[in-house]
């Protein structure tokens, strides 16, 4: 699905004044990230390291690690490939709807993949499992005591879970040496979506030694360029504080989706995160996207082509309140349109 995920302002012809379609929260202040960047533009003229080993030093210690334990990639998607490719020929089965590259990496290296919908649908003749928590699209977090026991029930199928968006629930996750502790179970996160910076590509899986060491040979050399490097440096000395803090970014998702409900034009699903899943009740996706961006520069994500979703679905990020009270107007005048 490369030309189908969210934040496709690449395709746009017409400016976007609020992109609700990505799920990262588009205000965040990078400052600080810039000036530490801007003072080591030097580092473009020399080769970084092949592999990003003072950086996976850096980011076990952080977390309590060894740094065998930590692989530093290309953001989490090179990840999800990796791991893929580790287990080439292996049988998934991913947990739906949700990211779509899951299933695109596994037919890459020649997967049987399954989808399932529930936690009924995990059985021992799967090798991997992936799921992503909070989930994306829908932003249920799984309680930490059900993937417990699902890992406890199933010890010879290795557990892939995506904690990109883990810094945005306030729902109990695995911690990192957590999930290193446990022989098959495996955890992806996300500098793009914590410290909002989607241009960098940096994220990182965190295993026992054993799945890190059979993962970490596929990664190509070079695969972490210089200043993504120094920006994985930078957000572990200064840890910029979540923009806005979680409490308030959940309590202006609740603002929005109360707004939304109340407006009576789509079902909204409960979310543990600061984006939601919405099912139109008149009209579809594509045609709302479209009159969204011709008519208001709102730019959202069309949630159609998710597995087990269909052309009436959208998802939306919550942004500033003033980007979300447009938005809040936009929709209205469109259900106005859209009546009468």
């Amino acid at each position: 699905m490369l030309h189908g995920h969210g934040d496709d302002m690449y395709n746009c012809s017409q400016a976007v004044r609020s992109n609700f379609s990505s799920n990262i929260f588009g205000a965040a202040d990078l400052s600080g990230l810039r000036e530490h960047l801007t003072a080591r533009m030097d580092r473009l003229s020399s080769y970084p390291e092949p592999e990003p080993l003072t950086l996976e030093a850096k980011w076990a210690s952080a977390h309590g690690l060894h740094p065998g334990e930590v692989c530093v990639t290309n953001g989490a998607t090179e990840a999800i490939y990796l791991i893929a490719q580790a287990f080439r020929h292996a049988r998934s089965y991913i947990w739906q709807p949700t990211f779509s590259e899951y299933a695109d990496a596994c037919r890459m290296h020649g997967h049987t993949v399954k989808a399932i919908f529930t936690a009924e649908g995990i059985d021992d003749r799967a090798d991997l499992v992936w799921l992503c928590n909070p989930n994306n699209p829908t932003g249920e977090a799984r309680t930490k005591h059900l993937l417990s026991k699902l890992i406890e029930a199933h010890p010879s199928v290795c557990f892939v879970i995506d904690q990109s968006y883990a810094p945005f629930t306030c729902a109990p996750l695995f911690t990192a040496a957590e999930a290193a502790a446990m022989p098959h179970v495996i955890l992806l996160h996300s500098a793009t979506k914590r410290y909002a910076v989607p241009g960098l590509r940096l994220g990182c899986l965190t295993a026992c030694r054993a799945l890190s060491d059979r993962i970490r040979v596929q990664r190509m050399p070079w695969s972490v360029n210089a200043l993504a490097i120094e920006a994985g440096e930078y957000f572990l000395e200064h840890t910029p504080p979540l923009q806005p803090p979680i409490d308030a970014l959940l309590g202006e998702t609740k603002r929005l989706t109360d707004a939304l409900s109340a407006l009576k034009i789509a079902d909204i699903w409960p979310t543990d995160t600061h984006f939601f899943l919405a099912r139109l009740r008149t009209g579809n996706a594509p045609a709302l996207k479209k009159y969204l961006l011709d008519t208001h520069g709102i730019l959202i994500r069309d949630a159609s082509n998710f597995e087990g979703l269909d052309e009436t679905f959208i998802r939306i990020a919550t942004q500033t309140p003033e980007d979300n009270d447009r938005l809040i107007h936009a929709l209205d005048e469109w259900k106005q349109a859209a009546f009468f």
